[in-house]
């Protein structure tokens, strides 16, 4: 698995730029009294979201939680990401993520299935079931795109990459255009596996996704 992921991320360094410098994170504050938070963002994905090989407040839910926080946007993140999961997996604790009582879903999945080469098109229908559940639990939903490898063929890494695009046109969702936008494939920024981020490569994961997260708590409002 590491193995499969490692190739994913040295593949993706030829097609995406990493000459994005590292933005300071956001330090963890003080403890204070306790504030009513103005809602819940649940981080729903695989081990990129659960940041494995990374305290817990370094991985990017907790990082974006601190910046939100930062910024007077007084909302609880929980990390919901598990290792290994694929779409299917995804989908079958849909409900447990719904007794969370999310306002916004950050959904990051997809890319355990095109590593092991599942149909897109189950991968497309998987991702389609989670958003309508979530829709229709009145969730604003944040799709995290992700990229695939070009070895499974031209035909397989269009179909893949399509799904995201296409799920976010057709439920109108605020898409992320590639998670790990200026991350995958420097090594300066992802841990000696080279497959998950160090702390400072999440850091510039959340500056990625931070527009996305104020699109999503605007939309909440409207």
């Amino acid at each position: 698995m590491k193995m499969q992921l490692s190739f994913i991320l040295i593949t993706i360094a030829f097609l995406v730029g990493c000459s994005q410098s590292t933005p300071t994170p956001t330090p963890p504050t003080a403890t204070i009294a306790p504030v009513e938070a103005a809602g819940i963002i649940v981080a729903m994905g695989d081990s990129l979201t659960e940041g494995l090989g990374v305290n817990l407040d370094e991985a990017y839910p907790a990082q974006l939680e601190r910046k939100l926080h930062a910024a007077g946007y007084n909302y609880t993140v929980i990390n919901a990401g598990i290792s290994g999961e694929t779409t299917t997996g995804a989908l079958a604790r849909v409900d447990w993520v719904l007794t969370l009582k999310p306002d916004i879903v950050i959904l990051g999945t997809g890319g355990n299935d095109s590593l092991r080469a599942i149909d897109p098109a189950l991968t497309k229908e998987n991702m389609r079931k989670l958003v309508q559940a979530f829709q229709d639990a009145g969730v604003v939903v944040v799709l995290a795109g992700m990229q695939t490898v070009q070895n499974l063929g031209e035909s397989y890494t269009s179909a893949f990459r399509a799904i995201y695009p296409a799920v976010a046109e057709e439920y109108k969702l605020t898409l992320i255009p590639f998670f790990l936008e200026g991350v995958a494939g420097d090594p300066k920024l992802n841990q000696p596996d080279f497959i998950h981020p160090t702390a400072e490569g999440y850091t510039i994961v959340v500056e990625t996704i931070y527009p996305y997260v104020l699109e999503a708590i605007a939309r909440l409002g409207a």
